[in-house]
Parts: C-alpha cells; structure tokens; sequence
C-alpha cells in the first residue's frame, strides 16, 4: 500500500480528541489515526505530540513510517489557534514535514469541537466565537457538560430545582459538592463535555433540568447560524457530535438554513495542505 511520491496528511485537532488521515496525490485514503486533545493551548509539545500519535496510525495503516514524514504535506485545524501568531508558532514547531499549514479548526471544518461558527463568502472568512472554554465556547458540549454540573450543584444545595437528571450527575461526580469540587480542580473541557451526553439522554426522556440546558444551547446554536447568515451564508452545516444531537431542539429559523456538509474537517485540512503545497 506504500508510496514513493508526494503525500497530504489532514489533522482535525480539537479538544477532545485528535485525527489524522493520509492520502496520495489522487486523493486515495492510505490509512487513519486518532489520539487525544490537541488544543494548543495544553502546550505545543502536548498538541504536537497527540498529531504525531495519530500520524503514526496513519502511517502504520500505509505501511509506511515518519522517514515519510518529509515528503508529507500537512494540513492542521487546531482548537486554541487564534490568528496568524498562533498558526505560525505551530508551524514551526513541526518535526519534518514538507510543509505544513495550520489554522483553527473551525476553519478546517468550514473548508471540508468549543464552538464556533466560520463562514467563507465571496473568499472572505469570517470566524465567530471560539475563543475557548472560559470565556466563549457557547453551545458545546463542554459549556452543556459544565452547565450540567452547575445545576446539580445547585439542586444539592436548594437553590435549583432537583431532578433525576441533577441526582444522576452528582452521583457521577461522588455524590457530593466536596467530590465535585476535587473533579473540578483537574477537569478540562473535554471532561465537562462527557457530561453532555448524559444530559442529552435525560432530555430525551423530559426531564426538566436537563430539557432547560439543552434548549440554552440550541438557542446559542441559533445565534451563530443567524450570525453566520447575516454575514452572508446562504446555508449552514453543523459539524461534531453536538450539533445532530441537538437538532430536535432548533427552530424553524435555524432548520430552514442548515445543509448537510460536503466533507469532514479532516478534507478541509487536506485542502489546507495541498494549497500550501501549490
């Protein structure tokens, strides 16, 4: 299945996780890889080092290794990169690509999971949000994960309303505000959005805390699909776990613009790949 000639590798970097795939000049997929988070904003060395992991699986799949790593263009949408500073101090850090391009993932995605929204009209881009957990990340699933935790807390303490929903949550977490609060100190955004899943299901079944948290984060997705249509996009595709999962919940405003995608992020940064290649 190895090739001598020119590669393209396209690495979707979120998060949560980490993928990676391989193809020849014609497009031909050679192999796929996957590995953990890599936000660059757990460090280079860390984002590097999850790309590098799911590179291998890539290679071992082509029966090749990483002395094919210098004829390999790479292609990286990564969560934490916010401009050109950012794309360009990932860039040189790689470890022996042929070249290598790195921008945000959502602009990977948008060209073939925080949040935000991306639009590229009349050869323009335009990103919205995504400016990571702390302060923007509306309608992820590690902000649904997090509001998830906040109302149990809140339900043990009689400040919100209680449900099976928060009683299931807190029992996750050990039971009690103490337990949570020493999750809490390690957890990152990925592990918040473990959560999410969990909140969707009771939503599912009407639980009441749950069906409020899920509703707040469509209407954050309802933002940025109107947001994205006043910049100019006629359609709107949602990428990642979160967004089909969410989908019952949308209104007729948001339904009518949504399409599905014509690709994955991982096309997107292969596009990304052979443009810096060209």
């Amino acid at each position: 299945m190895a090739t001598d000639g020119i590669l393209y590798l396209g690495v979707d970097g979120g998060g949560t996780g980490c993928r990676a795939r391989l193809v020849d000049t014609a497009g031909a997929v050679l192999g796929e890889g996957r590995a953990g988070a890599a936000n660059i904003r757990l460090g280079l060395d860390v984002s590097w080092g999850q790309i590098l992991r799911a590179t291998d699986q890539a290679l071992d799949e082509a029966g090749l290794n990483r002395t094919a790593l210098a004829r390999i263009h790479a292609g990286l949408g990564l969560a934490g990169i916010t401009g050109p500073v950012d794309s360009s101090r990932v860039a040189g850090a790689s470890p022996g690509f042929a070249s290598v391009a790195a921008e945000t993932d959502a602009h990977t995605a948008c060209l073939g999971t925080g949040s935000a929204g991306y639009a590229i009209v009349d050869g323009k881009s335009h990103p919205i949000g995504g400016w990571g957990f702390e302060i923007s990340d509306d309608g992820s699933g590690a902000q649904l994960g997090r509001e998830a935790v906040r109302a149990a807390v809140r339900a043990y303490d009689g400040l919100g309303p209680s449900s099976n929903f928060t009683l299931a949550i807190m029992a996750r977490l050990g039971g009690h505000p103490p337990d949570v609060v020493a999750w809490v100190n390690g957890a990152k955004p990925g592990d918040y959005g473990s959560m999410a899943p969990l909140t969707i299901d009771f939503a599912r079944r009407g639980d009441p805390v749950a069906l409020d948290l899920v509703h707040l984060a469509a209407g954050h997705v309802r933002n940025f699909v109107r947001r994205l249509t006043a910049l100019g996009a006629r359609h709107v595709a949602l990428m990642g776990g979160l967004g089909p999962a969410l989908e019952p919940w949308f209104d007729g405003e948001t339904r009518a613009v949504l399409a599905p995608a014509e690709g994955d992020a991982m096309d997107g940064a292969l596009l990304l790949a052979r443009r810096r290649a060209a």
